[in-house]
């Protein structure tokens, strides 16, 4: 996987109003869940502001990183678990991060890329892409940046599902009746269908 550097400052955590105050000064408010568990054995929260320039190299891509964050001179290894954006400007308002260790697996969707040529594209149908990402579970250093899925053996008004698929070192996350791409007949390709079938008819 790809890796991308960020440095945060440590802060108080706060409601609305501070959070507000913070994106005033152009910084967007964050939380690393750490390792380390507290006495009600959820993970263990660091508020921290990152600048919103840092925050947006990050999100506003297609690709999945590793960020490595440098957090008031200590370093953390995380990825991104949620982010939150304005409901109308679709600015960043708020990023999750859970910390990582090369040991421990992770559950993180990673993009889909369509390799081959369908024959169900060249009989007239189009492909169509279902599902952006597939979330998979693994060690960091196994998983890709992007996995491919061969669609070469692809039909026309045929699918592949996840419980097709499987890729090294890595667990399918994503349900495995959950369809990830279609060849679909196009308006063209039916006609084309019909028409035959009426002349094989005669």
């Amino acid at each position: 996987m790809k890796q991308i550097s960020i440095s945060g400052t440590a802060r108080v955590a706060g409601g609305k109003k501070a959070a507000k105050a913070l994106r005033a000064t152009g910084n967007v408010p964050c939380v690393l869940y750490g390792l380390k568990r507290g006495e009600d054995k959820l993970p263990e929260a660091t508020p921290f502001a990152v600048s919103e320039k840092e925050i947006k190299k990050l999100i506003y891509t297609p690709d999945v990183y590793i960020v490595n964050i440098d957090l008031d001179g200590e370093a953390h290894q995380a990825i991104v678990k949620e982010t939150q954006f304005h409901p109308v400007k679709d600015n960043v308002l708020h990023v999750d991060f859970y910390e990582i260790t090369p040991d421990n697996p992770i559950v993180i969707g990673i993009p889909i890329q369509m390799v081959g040529h369908a024959p169900g594209v060249r009989a007239g149908g189009r492909l169509s892409s279902m599902l952006r990402k597939l979330n998979v579970r693994g060690l960091y250093k196994d998983i890709p940046e992007k996995l491919d899925i061969d669609v070469s053996a692809l039909e026309l008004g045929k699918s592949i599902k996840v419980g097709e698929l499987s890729y090294d070192n890595l667990e399918l996350v994503t349900p495995k009746e959950v369809i990830v791409c279609t060849i679909r007949m196009t308006r063209a390709a039916r006609s084309a269908a019909d028409q035959a079938a009426a002349e094989n008819a005669e």
